[in-house]
């Protein structure tokens, strides 16, 4: 794995077998004090079939609309919210599993008072091709994510 020995010296051996810390990997911005980093991909882990991420989603951010070339599988750490689907919303909360089939179009929404933060991954060696569009509905609680950077809304270790 490429990056992937860190300090701990818990790189690939000849078995193929890593770690990537989080660090390691550039965040995506998503709004404000919000992010995501896919973690294992083929390029950090090659050979890999599938991909790994995390994201943490502030209090009132309302993504854009996705859908995803195949399915997206996902655990939410912390935090509640929904995922906006064409046809109705979907409530999430921390320590529960989320199904998106592929191609189906969604929208994470955070009105909880907390940051929604969730591992996902996709059966795709990187991130798969997603069409984009923007959000539908109203913004969360009408108010806006907390506008702090998102380098300064690490997760705590």
């Amino acid at each position: 794995m490429s990056g992937a020995a860190g300090a701990g010296g818990n790189g690939a051996g000849g078995d193929g077998a890593g770690v990537i810390a989080l660090a390691e990997i550039e965040p995506v911005d998503l709004g404000p004090a919000s992010w995501s980093r896919v973690l294992l991909t083929d390029r950090t882990a090659p050979g890999n079939t599938a991909c790994l991420g995390y994201s943490v989603f502030a209090p009132g951010l309302v993504t854009a609309d996705l859908s995803h070339a195949v399915e997206e599988l996902a655990y939410v750490v912390s935090g509640a919210g929904q995922v906006r689907l064409p046809d109705r919303p979907l409530r999430v909360a921390a320590g529960q599993a989320i199904y998106i089939p592929a191609r189906l179009w969604h929208t994470v929404v955070n009105d909880g008072d907390e940051d929604l933060v969730m591992v996902f991954a996709f059966p795709s060696a990187n991130y798969p091709p997603t069409q984009r569009r923007p959000a539908r509905g109203r913004p969360a609680r009408g108010r806006p994510a907390r506008d702090r950077p998102a380098r300064d809304r690490e997760p705590r270790k």
